[in-house]
């Protein structure tokens, strides 16, 4: 017999047992100034007889109550069944209790109370009552339970779809850049696809992870913006400035390369003039902020009410809303001095040893 086993026999024991002390102090208050005080002794026999005898016959009605259940359908066999257990095992228990009583003290005798009987009937379906209470409960619990990690499986279920979405984009936008280059040169288009192909063997080490450290994150877009640079050479200026308290916090995985994907598409590329792309990640108080933003053409609104999100950022906003809910908040607007601002604020949780072992 295990540990655990011995541990929850010893709890249910002593349940039963400060039952018993209960009832045997009520029993001395009692009769404490009445005509006929009664003893400890007498007390604790008349209290422990009666409790120890139900918690003898207590898997019996555990295994009634579970078998024979009063449930919608089956009420009239529960009934059935249990009204004439419920008098044969009163009708026991009060022999039982009786004999023992008689054996622990010859000297002290007494009669069935008139109510006795009623009495023990009463307990007996008092203790039905408790063990239905405590299965709809567990049903309940194990209900609950079962339907929130349903809603955790939906959860992942829907992140990964979004991330499977995201995948081939970025994959179709690299591979057509690469196409472009070949026919202007060769050899950078074969640098592309060596930033490539590390590129995506950063992305295959984190799948299944809806979460990275932000210094994880910035690693795969730093191989990202390599590509990038080789095809705008010095048209593209990236500047990046990351607290190093934020280095250890988690994101969502795969979360900063389609904002600055959509800030060189949008802002850099339509321009003969060089372009800066900024990322900026920064701590305020419980929260993470990040920023991506770039000194480009602008929206035609000043907010993203008017845009047309592309798979990019209506999966960014989606993967948000799923990971954080109401926690979240993400912005586009236009800059005052020119160009796009897409901020993204989530809640600060560092990662802890296991998960950044678990990443490694």
């Amino acid at each position: 017999m295990s540990v655990n086993k011995f541990l929850k026999i010893g709890l249910v024991a002593l349940g039963w047992t400060a039952i018993g002390l209960l009832a045997a102090t009520r029993l001395k208050l009692s009769y404490a100034y009445s005509n006929n005080p009664i003893a400890w002794r007498e007390a604790l026999i008349l209290a422990f007889t009666d409790w120890y005898v139900w918690a003898a016959l207590s898997p019996v009605i555990i295994w009634l109550a579970r078998r024979f259940p009063f449930e919608s359908r089956g009420w009239r066999r529960g009934l059935f069944v249990q009204l004439p257990a419920s008098v044969f095992l009163s009708i026991l228990k009060m022999t039982i209790e009786f004999s023992a009583r008689r054996q622990l003290a010859p000297n002290f005798t007494q009669r069935f109370p008139s109510l006795e009987f009623s009495s023990t009937l009463f307990t007996f379906w008092a203790m039905v009552g408790v063990i239905y209470a405590f299965e709809y409960y567990r049903k309940y619990r194990l209900h609950e339970l079962r339907a929130s990690q349903l809603e955790i499986q939906l959860s992942q279920a829907q992140l990964q779809a979004l991330r499977m979405q995201l995948n081939p984009h970025f994959l179709f936008n690299t591979l057509h850049a690469i196409s472009s280059l070949m026919r202007r040169n060769v050899e950078e288009a074969d640098r592309m696809i060596a930033h490539l192909s590390d590129l995506l063997r950063l992305s295959l080490e984190h799948t299944g992870q809806q979460e990275v450290p932000l210094n994880q994150e910035l690693e795969f877009l730093k191989r990202y913006l390599e590509i990038e640079q080789t095809r705008f050479q010095e048209r593209l200026r990236v500047c990046m400035e990351i607290a190093p308290e934020t280095l250890d916090a988690l994101v969502p995985n795969l979360i900063l390369q389609p904002l600055v994907e959509n800030a060189i598409r949008h802002g850099i590329a339509p321009r003969a003039a060089p372009g800066t792309v900024e990322v900026f990640a920064r701590r305020q108080g419980e929260t993470l902020e990040i920023q991506v933003q770039d000194n480009g053409c602008g929206l035609q609104h000043n907010d993203s009410s008017g845009l047309t999100e592309g798979v990019g950022l209506a999966n960014t906003r989606a993967r948000l809303i799923q990971l954080y809910g109401a926690a979240q908040h993400f912005e586009l607007k236009n800059r005052t001095e020119g160009g796009v601002t897409v901020k993204l604020i989530i809640p600060f949780r560092q990662c802890s040893a296991q998960i950044e072992k678990g990443n490694r």
